[in-house]
């Protein structure tokens, strides 16, 4: 059996960081340790390798740290990746990467990786200037790689991208105050999905398993606008992100979202990111900063500078049914969270 090494990438907060984003790292720095600990017991060497804003691109850090063991298999992930992955998982990224010559990469999602496993046949040294982890399954594929994915297993799907996740994830504090009115609203979007009567959207980056798992799961009609898919892994050239909710905000304004809402449904869940490359374009550095990102999900319109994403919050907020906002998890994998079993 190969050498394995478990590379696990955290992001640490900018200089001056607000509060939201430091909560979050920190958040995710526990993560970290938790998967560290579980690949050392799974017969991995674990590694917490600590990154800074404008660093290196992934791919450019990639190489470099797989320069230092020669020969090894590696897992990569990052610091808020798969954070219900059990032992088990664990176990089957560490024997992929193992494997050597013999095994195909393993990852948990083709289309939008967050964990890999690279057996030391894979030739790091000649991975592009990739931006990030998600497209480094689908550049192996086109160099001739065998690539095995476990979409099947949804709770491989959740990732920490927001402070959003680690609420729907089970992971927060239960007194963290910043996060009464998310939890307000998520009890009453569990009231609207338990009755009969009730509508349900779910507007994003959603999915046809979680549209299924919706409907078999849930007792509210539901509502789907799936737009976007893919808005970080878009190729250069590719159309700019349009939606529809983002057509009728140019149309009325961001004070009339809550009311847009309450016009097609009971209760809503909407992926802002989408919203947000509507409005801004693709490349996340012209959005509003990850503290304003990070109060809109939270929904503190009073804490968000920027004054269409606090506009868009606001209407959330004080609009006459429950809102979530936040990103790819809340409306995909982690319905099955908000609106199943309760985790917290």
């Amino acid at each position: 059996m190969n050498r394995v090494i478990a590379i696990i990438l955290h992001a640490l907060p900018a200089e001056g960081a607000g509060p939201h984003e430091t909560a979050f790292a920190t958040a995710r720095a526990a993560n970290a340790a938790r998967q560290a600990r579980g690949f050392e017991a799974a017969g991995a060497v674990a590694r917490i390798v600590e990154t800074r804003p404008g660093g290196p691109a992934f791919g450019v850090r990639l190489r470099r740290l797989a320069a230092l063991d020669p020969g090894a298999g590696f897992v990569v992930l990052g610091s808020g990746s798969v954070p219900l992955a059990g032992p088990g998982d664990r176990r089957a990224f560490v024997a992929a990467a193992a494997a050597g010559a013999r095994g195909p990469v393993l990852t948990n999602n083709f289309y939008s990786s967050d964990i890999v496993a690279l057996p030391s046949a894979v030739d790091l040294g000649a991975t592009p200037d990739l931006a990030a982890d998600n497209g480094l399954p689908r550049w192996l594929s086109g160099h001739g790689f065998e690539v095995r994915d476990l979409r099947s297993r949804w709770r491989l799907q959740i990732d920490l991208d927001s402070p959003l996740d680690v609420f729907v994830a089970g992971l927060s504090p239960k007194d963290d105050p910043s996060l009464q009115h998310v939890r307000d609203a998520a009890a009453q979007i569990r009231t609207a999905a338990a009755s009969p009567g009730a509508e349900l959207l779910v507007a994003g980056r959603t999915s046809a398993g979680t549209l299924g798992w919706l409907e078999s799961a849930t007792a509210s009609r539901t509502r789907a606008l799936v737009e976007e898919r893919g808005l970080r892994t878009g190729a250069e050239g590719q159309r700019p992100p349009q939606t529809v909710l983002g057509l009728l905000l140019d149309r009325d304004g961001p004070d009339a979202f809550g009311r847009i809402l309450a016009g097609l449904a009971d209760a809503a869940v909407i992926d802002t990111r989408v919203l947000l490359g509507h409005r801004y374009g693709r490349d996340e550095a012209a959005w509003p900063s990850a503290e304003d990102r990070f109060a809109s999900d939270l929904l503190l319109p009073d804490q968000i500078e920027d004054p269409w994403l606090a506009g868009v919050t606001r209407a959330a907020m004080e609009a006459p049914i429950p809102v979530l906002l936040g990103g790819h998890t809340l409306v995909g994998p982690g319905l099955r969270l908000l609106l199943g079993p309760r985790r917290q």
